[in-house]
């Protein structure tokens, strides 16, 4: 076995094509501007990718199981509002460490209670689960608009700076945040029962029924676990913007969905790797990053990343007709 084989075998098809694009895109930039790879640029690029990366983790194993988490947004947002409130309760500006944990385990609670609510709608009622994602948006919303009448809930303590704002050896506090939860994602999905039926369920849920897996159970906490991962992106969102309002994060649910597909997450489900997603997300965050400092508006981003994803697909298509030709060949 070649050791681009084993990096294959471990890593996933995609990291090394991925790697090769990211450092096209960070050689690219480099040389475009002189700003692009200042510390200053690079950390901006490291509190900006987070909450991004931990809705996208929200949204990358309902994918993997065949299905779409289209209330991850809300999800946040409404687990926010549970932290702000709590936070509230106990004084704002003045709440303590107790009241922050105690906020913290109701916004997880909430998260986790909004997605075992759709997976158990997925799994017991047998309806499809963008719709059923879908009413879960649209009723978030409407119950965070009702509750905060379209306003913002802020005056959080002073400490919920170092969530939003700070740095451990250097390394923003957000992004360790994040790259624990990738770790523990990526241990969930290779070493874990669970994992392997995520897997399952997602090749083939009516085999996996066949098989005496219990696809119900799975499903239910698929969807209870992205609400849980959901409910720590709003807290982190809290703590960046200090403040908590239903609309946060409403432009990066595509997003979401992007990255996942650019980081070989197969769309119908069964097949993906979390190292890939992470790296596609470094890659768009680039994008986005070096279009700004070059002076693009800032819709051209989006527009670049709709153009990447189609020339990925079409590359992996391209590598799926070679590998058929080969196998015919031989």
């Amino acid at each position: 076995m070649t050791l681009r084989d084993r990096i294959n075998a471990v890593f996933g098809a995609e990291t090394l094509p991925l790697l090769a694009f990211l450092a096209l895109v960070f050689l690219a930039f480099s040389l475009a501007t002189p700003l692009f790879l200042t510390g200053a640029n690079l950390r901006s690029m490291a509190f900006q990718l987070p909450v991004l990366g931990l809705l996208t983790l929200a949204m990358l194993v309902p994918i993997l199981s065949g299905g779409l988490n289209l209330a991850i947004i809300y999800q946040a947002n409404i687990s926010g509002l549970a932290l702000a409130w709590v936070l509230i309760q106990f004084g704002g500006p003045d709440a303590g460490i107790g009241a922050f944990v105690l906020g913290a385990a109701l916004a997880m609670l909430a998260g986790a209670a909004s997605g075992a609510v759709m997976g158990a709608v997925v799994a017991y009622v047998g309806a499809h689960p963008i719709l059923v994602s879908l009413a879960m948006m649209i009723f978030l919303q409407g119950l965070g608009e009702f509750l905060t009448r379209g306003g913002d809930i802020s005056g959080f303590p002073d400490f919920m700076n170092v969530l939003g704002h700070g740095s451990l050896v250097g390394i923003p506090v957000p992004m360790i945040v994040f790259l624990l939860a990738a770790i523990v994602w990526h241990v969930m999905l290779k070493r874990t029962r669970h994992g392997f039926s995520v897997y399952m369920v997602g090749s083939n849920i009516r085999a996996s029924e066949y098989s005496g897996l219990n696809t119900r159970r799975t499903l239910v906490m698929i969807y209870a676990i992205s609400g849980i991962i959901c409910a720590i992106a709003g807290i982190v969102m809290a703590a960046r913007f200090n403040s908590v309002r239903v609309g946060h994060g409403e432009a990066l649910l595509l997003v979401t969905v992007l990255a996942c597909f650019l980081g070989g997450i197969d769309p119908f489900g069964g097949f993906g790797r979390v190292l890939p997603v992470v790296l596609a997300l470094i890659i768009l965050q680039a994008l986005s990053s070096g279009l700004n400092l070059i002076g693009a508006n800032q819709h051209l981003s989006v527009a670049v990343w709709g153009l990447f994803l189609i020339a990925v697909m079409a590359l992996r298509r391209a590598g799926g007709w070679r590998r058929d030709r080969r196998r015919k060949g031989a």
